[in-house]
C-alpha cells in the first residue's frame, strides 16, 4: 500500500536526509521524499497498519531533521 503525506522542510538536503530516515523506518517497503511538491511517498510492507507506522517515521525523522514536518 503506498500513500502520500504532505510535509514540510526547509531545504532539499534536509528532504534527502528525511527520505533516507524513512526508508531505515520498520514497516516502510520505500520512501520518496519530493521537495519541490513538499510531499512524502511511502509504500509500506504487507500488514502493516499505516498510521503506527508513520509515527516511527515522523520520530526518525526528527532525529535527523529536527524542525521537519510530516502531516499525518
Amino acid at each position: 500500500m503506498k500513500k502520500t503525506y504532505k510535509i514540510e522542510v526547509d531545504c532539499a538536503n534536509c528532504a534527502n536526509k528525511m527520505e533516507e530516515a524513512a526508508k531505515k523506518t520498520a514497516g516502510v517497503k520505500d520512501a520518496t521524499v519530493n521537495f519541490m511538491t513538499l510531499k512524502m511517498i511511502v509504500e509500506f510492507e504487507e500488514g502493516q497498519e499505516p498510521k503506527s507506522v508513520m509515527q516511527e517515521v515522523l520520530k526518525n525523522c526528527k532525529k535527523v531533521e529536527d524542525d521537519c514536518e510530516i502531516f499525518i
